[in-house]
């Protein structure tokens, strides 16, 4: 403990008395000319330096003060991943704001209540496809001033300010009187609220998690020490803003490491990019890894079958490899050899061509990983380390590094970090990273943290003699089956999306007499092998009915049940016609399960796979 104590007190002296603003001027006046943020223009890209950034900032400060935006009034942000967004975001910081990242695929009234709760007064929005969110609501909102608009401005109406007006009017503000904005930022403290962001709604409505300065720059310097990033490289930003993952490593931590950051607001480019960019670093959901797996499977699938040995042969040496790497465990030199070997002659070729040849730091975390995804890229030479935390928690509170980690698990306790395992074998935690609590919900709050300053996080999860932590899920998540037996439906689910066709799963079973399971294809790899074995198909839903596909699937659930003890072994299941995603209202933001409106959406399929039961 005495330790754990000593590192924390070490990393709060480190970050005593800074806060982003001031982060963001030494950057700026010691590297002015390095590339900060670059934007996709045709076939380029358009770059900012941090000089030019942060004379932007302070432009967009100056005009949100202009708009009369007040100290601790709120602005809420709706737009694609684009320099825009991080300079809106940081512009709201240096006039003593409140900026809020609002998941672009909330629905209108998930809309009007965080704009209520958190109090925006503006709101800064891509495009028309944000606004057709938040106009069906905006009669609710009577404390919402100002719209700025990044394109599509309606003509005519005072509410609204296209971003080129806005920027103009804070260029102006900030000539006259450049001093107002200094005496604002300056005016920043450690303990100011930094953002506000907002849970993703899995279930009831979502709620909002203040976070400090000091909670981010105790973050980003745990980060730093466990991931070692240079200085001056490149990282992709794709996720949304609201995630407090992409948040911490592509706004925070660059402004530290002066990292190049490009945008990518198209997932569907991401794997261009990728190629393009050539990241020091990436982070993904689980779903963001499995389909850059899947994509590649296929195009295996679609080699020659002597190079597909070849390639088979070469990823048995490199699992091997990152196996015997874990902790506690000893890389033999017949091992380092083969490796070596499949390395030269395979592999380094294949992370070349997905662009993660120079990525020193891969991760995941937001859900459980599926076990064959993490030994697909094992098979590459790559290490998807597992983090875990949560908004609450600013981020990561357990992690595996590049030299300790164990597969599985999601690592030990960052530095400074208490965690420990309740007598119901609830994760708690108590460090600096802790949120004060939720934004105006004091029952939840007290829910959250209790007398002693523990975060209750709701996950249940063991601990080995190591340290190293092991999810097995969330607390409320655990179902009863009518046996008795306490279920975790995410270890079923990770199982079944081990076999490449199976895209989603949901395993079920509350108050019944058995696990069953819902399942989607994967619209990556199930179109390649349905071509790869002659069958004709007109969409994805078609495919799912097809007998081969079905005795596939079959074969998939068995093979994962061979695996499951008895009680959790899925009986019956049902492959459902349609990809699941945010927009059809399956998943959350994040791509986590929304279990409530699946067991909803689906009840008569789930009453029916019962049969009465």
């Amino acid at each position: 403990m005495a330790s754990v104590l000593d590192e924390r007190a070490e990393i709060e002296r480190e970050i005593a008395g800074r806060t982003v603003c001031d982060q963001l001027l030494k950057v700026a006046e010691e590297h002015p000319d390095d590339p900060a943020y670059s934007d996709r223009t045709g076939d380029g890209w358009a770059t900012l330096t941090f000089a030019q950034a942060r004379r932007r900032v302070l432009e967009i400060a100056a005009g949100f003060a202009a708009l009369g935006v007040q100290p601790g009034d709120a602005i809420a942000l709706m737009m694609p991943n684009r320099s825009e967004h991080v300079l809106a975001d940081l512009g709201a910081v240096h006039a003593r704001a409140l900026p809020c990242t609002v998941y672009a695929t909330f629905a209108p009234e998930q809309v009007a209540y965080v704009a209520k709760d958190v109090g925006a007064v503006v709101a800064v929005l891509g495009g028309p496809a944000d606004l057709a969110r938040w106009e069906p609501v905006l009669g609710e909102l009577p404390r919402l001033r100002k719209i700025i608009m990044l394109e599509g401005a309606p003509s005519g109406d005072d509410r609204f300010l296209s971003w080129r007006e806005f920027l103009a009017m804070g260029a102006e503000a900030l000539a006259a009187d450049p001093g107002a904005v200094e005496a604002r930022w300056r005016a920043v403290t450690p303990d100011d609220v930094l953002t506000v962001l907002y849970t993703s709604g899995t279930t009831g409505h979502p709620k909002g998690v203040p976070l400090t300065h000091a909670n981010v720059l105790y973050e980003v310097a745990t980060t730093d020490r466990i991931v070692r990033l240079p200085f001056g490289g490149t990282q992709i930003s794709y996720l949304t803003y609201a995630h407090i993952a992409e948040r911490v490593l592509s706004l925070y931590l660059p402004l530290f490491k002066r990292t190049h950051i490009y945008f990518c607001p198209d997932m569907t480019q991401l794997a261009a990019v990728l190629g393009e960019v050539r990241p020091v670093m990436f982070f993904g959901v689980p779903r963001v890894w499995e389909k850059i797996a899947s994509k590649l499977r296929a195009l295996l699938t679609l080699q020659p079958a002597e190079q597909r040995e070849k390639v088979a042969q070469a990823m048995a040496a490199g699992l091997a490899f990152i196996e015997a790497g874990q902790y506690g465990r000893t890389v033999t030199p017949e091992v380092r050899a083969a490796y070596g070997q499949a390395d030269a002659a395979v592999l380094s070729g294949i992370r070349s061509l997905i662009g993660l040849d120079r990525a020193g730091w891969l991760a995941t975390a937001a859900a459980p990983m599926p076990q064959d995804v993490q030994r697909f890229f094992a098979g590459l030479g790559l290490k998807i380390l597992d983090v875990y935390g949560m908004t609450e928690t600013t981020g990561a509170i357990t992690s595996n590094t590049p030299t300790a980690y164990k597969l599985g698990t999601v690592g030990r306790a960052e530095p400074g970090v208490e965690v420990r395992i309740a007598e119901d074998g609830e994760i708690l935690t108590r460090s600096p990273l802790n949120t004060r609590g939720y934004l105006n919900r004091p029952e939840a709050t007290a829910e959250l943290l209790d007398a002693d300053g523990w975060l209750h996080t709701g996950d249940v999860g063991t601990m080995d003699e190591d340290g190293f932590l092991r999810i097995i899920d969330r607390k409320k998540e655990l179902f009863i089956t009518s046996g008795g037996e306490n279920i975790s439906p995410a270890n079923i689910e990770n199982h079944l999306k081990e076999h490449p066709l199976i895209g989603q799963a949901l395993a079920y079973g509350e108050g019944r007499p058995y696990p069953i399971a819902l399942l989607t294809l994967d619209p990556e790899v199930a179109p390649e092998w349905a071509r790869a074995r002659g069958i004709s198909f007109g969409s994805l839903a078609e495919l799912a009915t097809h007998p081969d596909v079905l005795k596939e699937v079959e074969a998939g659930v068995e093979a994962a049940n061979r695996r499951l003890a008895r009680v959790q072994q899925v009986k019956r299941w049902r492959l459902l016609p349609d990809e699941w995603t945010p927009d059809s209202g399956e998943l959350t933001p994040t791509l986590k399960l929304k279990r409530r409106r699946i067991h909803a959406k689906y009840a008569d399929v789930i009453d029916d796979l019962y049969g009465g039961a």
